[in-house]
């Protein structure tokens, strides 16, 4: 082990936050972020508090971005940020010094990351994989839930008609009404032993590195046969259930109510209550409606569209 950083400088308030709850209850991915981009701060854990200023963070992002890029540099300016925001009620650091520095853009040649995919892609990607693979894709492309949050959802999440999710993220709620058409999706993947909804073959619940290997690899048989894109990613289908309802009118906190997202402010906070669920089940509704008309204009009720197995059977 490493010895124990000097009192009074940016490594021990580094390491205060990391015995905290607040970091113990982030999801294992974004704990392994922090981690990551916190070693960047290693030549500098010396640093003094007092000395520690809104001028200096500025100054670590700026360089950040030169050595590891805007996104992690953009990481390691949240990650300050919550360290100074669990340490400033500690007495241990006079105000939140990362607050106030601005995010670094993405860069206009780098092309646009987790994009929607088309109702198209979704049903050529639906028909071409294999069962565990297709309920995933279903079920985040039914939802709006992240893929995390969809691959550790449990059976006993699922109660009255509303899916109880939550954001793995933020711990937000995000109450899903079980519309007929996510219903059949999950009567269809519970054929396993698993407290997860989702299995994989072995009817083990899914990790997220588990699922996303098997994921790439499925969908670069795709690609080389020339049916889908590339740029096809898990989290798109999060962005292609707000586009949708965008499209169709949905105001921005109803979308952001399905998604389990948090107001700008911040202050407004949801608990898992039949009212924030009843007006969910109108955003669901619309939802379904939409992505039903959208795949009768893709495959027409009566056509035949041979699935990949049903070809190699």
């Amino acid at each position: 082990m490493g010895k124990a950083p000097k009192a009074g400088t940016l490594g021990a308030l580094i390491a205060v936050y990391f015995r905290e709850e607040h970091f113990a209850n982030l999801s294992p991915r974004t704990r392994a972020d922090y981690r990551k981009v916190a070693s960047f701060l290693d030549p500098i854990l010396d640093q003094p508090v007092f000395r520690i200023d809104t001028p200096l963070v500025a100054g670590i992002h700026d360089k950040a971005a030169k050595k590891i890029g805007w996104r992690q540099a953009n990481m390691l300016r949240t990650f300050l940020s919550e360290v100074f925001r669990v340490t400033v009620p500690k007495g241990l650091i006079a105000a939140n010094y990362a607050e106030s520095v601005i995010p670094k853009p993405r860069p206009k040649s780098r092309p646009r990351a987790n994009r929607p995919w088309t109702v198209a892609e979704l049903l050529t990607v639906l028909e071409a994989a294999p069962p565990h693979v297709a309920a995933a894709i279903a079920l985040m492309a039914n939802t709006g839930l992240d893929p995390s949050d969809a691959l550790r959802l449990r059976r006993a999440a699922i109660e009255g008609g509303v899916i109880w999710a939550d954001r793995g993220k933020t711990g937000h709620p995000a109450p899903i009404p079980l519309h007929e058409r996510v219903a059949a999706i999950l009567a269809a993947a519970q054929g396993h032993g698993a407290e997860t909804i989702l299995a994989n073959t072995r009817g083990k619940t899914w990790t997220y590195d588990g699922f996303s290997t098997v994921w790439h690899r499925f969908r670069e048989t795709l690609v080389d046969e020339g049916a889908i894109p590339r740029d096809l990613t898990l989290k798109g289908l999060r962005h292609t259930v707000a586009t949708i309802l965008r499209e169709i009118g949905m105001s921005p906190r109803q979308i952001a109510d399905l998604l389990g997202q948090k107001t700008e402010s911040m202050a407004l906070h949801y608990s898992r209550d039949a009212n924030l669920a009843e007006g969910n089940r109108k955003t669901m509704d619309k939802l379904q409606d939409e992505i039903a008309r959208r795949t009768r204009i893709v495959k027409p009720e009566g056509g035949t569209r041979q699935t990949r197995h049903q070809s190699e059977a």
